[in-house]
């Protein structure tokens, strides 16, 4: 399995995260493209750094919501998320494509990512952004029971999908991410974190927050980085899944 970290989320003299200390650490970016984080600066900032790491590309858009940091979902009808969402990869796109860079795949971010993941509309909106766009391009999905429906409305649109799973976040008993506004949502406990780690090595399974086990596919594990203590996490589950 590879691993992804949201990167580029600062916006003009506002710094988030650390991506020159994050980047030699993942495999993939989720590079912010102006709809929650990110500005052109920023944008291109983040691309010189990832290329100069190895990294593979991808876009994350979101809610236009830089506000509420695309958090909050917005009551937006399809035909706005898809033109959103096609406004989002064009602006990074036209970076990638100056740096000499190659775009690989689109992972929607936040409020945007979950509602997707239960509404099959908004997947479908978001599906026809990207195979309008480009369909070689891969989108990322939270790997969930319902991958099957999921993979049924991207082969209705010619697209591939990367499945993931998330290393510092409780699941619901669906399969979902639980909210970040409950206690306890999202771990800072190492020992959390590599247990969940490990389950999904060897067993393909998250425990839910039930305590039941759910089955779990994935090709990638995502991890946050905006500190330190999570930088340093990041760098013990890269070393987790090259053992493995």
């Amino acid at each position: 399995m590879k691993l992804n970290a949201d990167v580029g989320e600062s916006f003009g003299i506002w710094n988030m995260g650390d991506d020159a200390a994050l980047m030699p650490v993942i495999d993939m970016a989720n590079i912010a493209c102006g709809g929650h984080a990110s500005d052109p600066i920023t944008m291109r900032k983040t691309v010189r750094l990832a290329m100069a790491h190895g990294v593979i590309l991808g876009a994350h858009p979101s809610y236009p919501d830089l506000l509420g940091f695309g958090r909050r979902p917005l009551p937006l009808t399809s035909e706005e998320i898809e033109a959103h969402v096609l406004a989002q990869i064009g602006a990074l796109h036209a970076i990638v494509r100056a740096e000499g860079g190659s775009l690989m795949f689109v992972k929607p971010h936040g409020a945007l990512y979950n509602v997707m993941m239960t509404q099959d509309d908004v997947m479908r909106a978001v599906m026809r952004a990207v195979s309008a766009f480009d369909s070689n391009l891969q989108l990322m999905i939270l790997s969930t029971p319902r991958l099957g429906t999921h993979q049924k409305l991207a082969d209705e649109f010619g697209l591939s999908l990367i499945r993931e799973a998330f290393a510092d976040r409780r699941y619901t008993a669906e399969g979902l991410l639980d909210d970040r506004k409950n206690p306890g949502a999202v771990y800072h406990q190492w020992e959390q974190i590599e247990q969940q780690v490990r389950r999904l090595q060897t067993e393909q399974t998250i425990v839910a927050k039930t305590g039941d086990p759910i089955s779990v596919s994935a090709d990638v594990i995502c991890v946050h980085g905006d500190n330190p203590e999570s930088i340093r996490t990041a760098a013990a589950i890269k070393a987790l899944l090259e053992a493995h």
